[in-house]
């Protein structure tokens, strides 16, 4: 994100429609777990949402406005058996997300609920490469709200733990994809997805990587490399992702970076996108400022009437967990924006409304 004094942080990156309330999911253009009727973004996008509690219609269009409640925990329950059903042990050993049997899709059974009866213009914090140092990760995790998501580095050790401690703390969690580029954070032992490797050897990294841990909604690739701007490398990933039911969110600056998008879209994968890096250094007033900026534009009345909504991401510092937990003391009671998780910035469009609709609780609460 640019900004600086007297600037709005940049909200292009952020492509997705909106919506995805109490862990649940919205309908063809667009669909996201939150479930409002309509949220205005930049670039704007087509949206409508699924109300969670209504059954899936053949020609999942339009808005449909839904119950006000709050959900009952922050996160879905199942038993031993349906955790069992969506993951796979491999001849290696590696236990990896699958969808199940009966086509629940992890992506959506690990996202947080939130309460769709707060402010309709949204905002959401994604922390990133969380877990290289266990003094911060534990600061991210028992002093930021629940509302914040957390991606953790793969190579975090005792990584398990770690999920589920912030699971406990009500914390939605993904996991980092290593990619090839020179400025992102080194992972311990794992090696990087890069455009020069065969897709084999890509896919055993990839695999490698979501076998780390369990409980987690989707895989974040931060980079502006060569990696996502690659069909040939990227494909064969997405398509993997797609088939285990995990999610994708790309941190990307670059207007003009859509070929994970687009393959999302057609591949049937949850997505979000921003490019609203609240860390970044050039005001004078740091992430507090940013972090205004960005809940104010979410806050102003679109010329349309409709709800805004962006997520802005920031790395595990000092600095980012105090802004964001003075904030939240200072806006927890705001009537204008509702903090959301990361869930509730989604796109899911037509291939991945397919997908939900062979297991229609998961359009449900």
């Amino acid at each position: 994100m640019e900004s600086g004094p007297g600037r709005r942080p940049r909200r292009g990156g952020l492509v997705g429609a909106y919506a995805f309330v109490v862990g649940l999911i919205a309908a063809s253009a667009t669909i996201v777990t939150g479930g409002f009727e309509g949220v205005a973004q930049q670039p704007p996008a087509e949206q409508a949402v699924v109300a969670p509690g209504a059954s899936p219609t053949s020609t999942p269009s339009g808005s449909i406005r839904l119950p006000v409640r709050p959900p009952a925990s922050n996160f879905r329950t199942f038993s031993s058996a349906e955790l069992a059903e969506m993951i796979e042990v491999t001849d290696e050993g590696l236990r990896l997300p699958r969808t199940s049997s009966n086509g629940w899709m992890p992506w959506i059974a690990h996202a947080r609920r939130f309460d769709p009866a707060g402010p309709p213009a949204r905002i959401g914090l994604l922390m990133i490469n969380v877990g290289a140092s266990e003094a911060l990760t534990k600061r991210a995790i028992e002093e930021l709200p629940g509302e914040v998501s957390l991606a953790f580095l793969p190579g975090t050790p005792d990584l398990p733990r770690w999920l589920r401690h912030a699971h406990e703390h009500g914390h939605e969690t993904y996991l980092m994809l290593p990619v090839e580029d020179p400025t992102a954070t080194a992972e311990r032992g794992l090696r990087s997805i890069e455009t020069g490797l065969d897709t084999g050897e890509n896919l055993r990294r990839l695999r490698t990587t979501l076998a780390r841990g369990e409980g987690y909604v989707g895989i974040v690739i931060s980079s502006s490399g060569p990696v996502p701007q690659s069909e040939a490398v990227m494909r064969p990933l997405i398509k993997e992702i797609a088939d285990r039911g995990v999610a994708v969110v790309e941190v990307n600056p670059m207007q003009s970076a859509a070929t994970i998008q687009r393959l999302t879209e057609e591949l049937g994968v949850g997505y979000a996108r921003s490019a609203d890096i609240l860390d970044y250094k050039l005001a004078g007033d740091g992430v507090a400022g940013n972090l205004d900026r960005l809940a104010a534009w979410v806050g102003e009345p679109a010329s349309d009437s409709v709800p805004r909504h962006a997520f802005g991401v920031l790395q595990p510092d000092d600095e980012s967990i105090s802004a964001i937990a003075a904030w939240h003391a200072r806006r927890k009671d705001s009537v204008a924006i509702s903090l959301v998780p990361i869930i509730g910035h989604f796109e899911c469009r037509d291939a991945c409304m397919a997908r939900l609709n062979r297991q229609p609780a998961q359009l449900r609460p």
